[in-house]
């Protein structure tokens, strides 16, 4: 019984592949001595020579790969066998204690796949991440390491990019686009209603916009006040779109008298051009005519001759210098 249970372990025999060798061999030699008997001696001889030196060289390299073959064959048998044990032990065991053998492993994978939801700003995610590592395997020191670390770095961010929301706001205010100011304020307070510095946006942006209507209203009963009536009737017009009616009224009357004023140089300015035969300047100035006073006699007046203003100040029919 043990013997056939070592010849069983002992895989495959070499005995088949030995007695080809021996009937080639065979063959070979009896060709060799037929071959001396007709005449051949020589080639015969050597033949002869060839077999029986060659013979025993094959058949040791035959016994020697056929066992290495064997045993490393066995050995992988053996290698398989192991495997599959410990799946099947593995497999009988409970979750909880696949969960412990594999505690490490799990760990680590939690730990990359918390970092890479830090690297990717996604905090809610990580912070999901980080609870599981505490509650279901119990590393609550890395847990609450992570935990602190995605509080720094989520300040870190917010501040800077309520920085630069603020820093795009105050451009637009720079720039005295109010409506896209406003339209700003709103969309930054609701991005980040936890920060504190966007409490008040609006009334910031409210209060830029009544400095500079102050500060244009200033600057026009200046203007108006020294007679320089073409800058008063520039930022009248820019005014305009800040004041409400009951805000216009008090200034009702010396907006009419720089209208009035800076109509009446403008119909000078324009008359000397075309008495000076400046013709492009008194198109030019004919234009602006037209589009600030279109209401006027002197507009009407000025439509009647546009037309060959410009033809003539295109053909260059200027006066000649004297």
């Amino acid at each position: 019984m043990e013997k056939a249970i070592q010849k069983k372990r002992s895989g495959p025999s070499a005995g088949p592949v030995l007695a080809l060798l021996f009937v080639l061999y065979g063959l070979a030699l009896a060709l060799s001595v037929v071959l001396a008997y007709n005449g051949s001696k020589e080639l015969g001889a050597a033949g002869v020579l060839l077999v029986l030196t060659m013979a025993p060289v094959a058949f040791v390299v035959t016994l020697s790969l056929n066992g290495r073959f064997i045993r490393t064959m066995s050995e992988r048998v053996d290698t398989v066998a192991r495997v599959v044990q410990n799946m099947a032990d593995h497999n009988a065991l409970s979750d909880d204690a696949r969960r412990v053998l594999n505690r490490e492993h799990e760990r680590e994978l939690l730990r990359q796949a918390i970092e890479e939801d830090i690297a990717t700003r996604n905090y809610d995610a990580a912070l999901v991440l980080v609870r599981e590592l505490a509650d279901r395997f119990g590393f609550r020191a890395d847990a609450e390491e992570f935990r602190q670390r995605i509080t720094q770095v989520r300040a870190e961010t917010l501040e800077r990019e309520v920085s630069d929301a603020i820093a795009y706001l105050d451009g637009l205010i720079i720039q005295r686009r109010w409506e896209q100011a406003f339209a700003d304020a709103q969309r930054i307070q609701r991005l980040y209603p936890e920060s504190g510095r966007v409490e008040g946006l609006r009334d910031r942006v409210q209060q830029a916009k009544g400095s500079y209507k102050s500060d244009l209203e200033r600057r026009f009963l200046l203007a108006a006040q020294e007679g320089r009536h073409e800058e008063a009737l520039t930022l009248l017009k820019e005014l305009d779109f800040y004041l409400t009616p009951v805000e216009a009224e008090p200034l009702r009357e010396m907006a009419r008298g720089v209208i009035g004023k800076a109509r009446e140089n403008l119909g000078v300015s324009f008359r000397l051009a075309v008495q000076d035969r400046r013709w492009r300047e008194a198109a030019r100035i004919g234009e602006r005519i037209i589009a600030e006073f279109p209401n006027t006699r002197m507009a009407a007046e000025v439509r009647n001759i546009i037309d060959g203003l410009r033809t003539r100040a295109a053909n260059g029919q200027e006066a000649a210098a004297t």
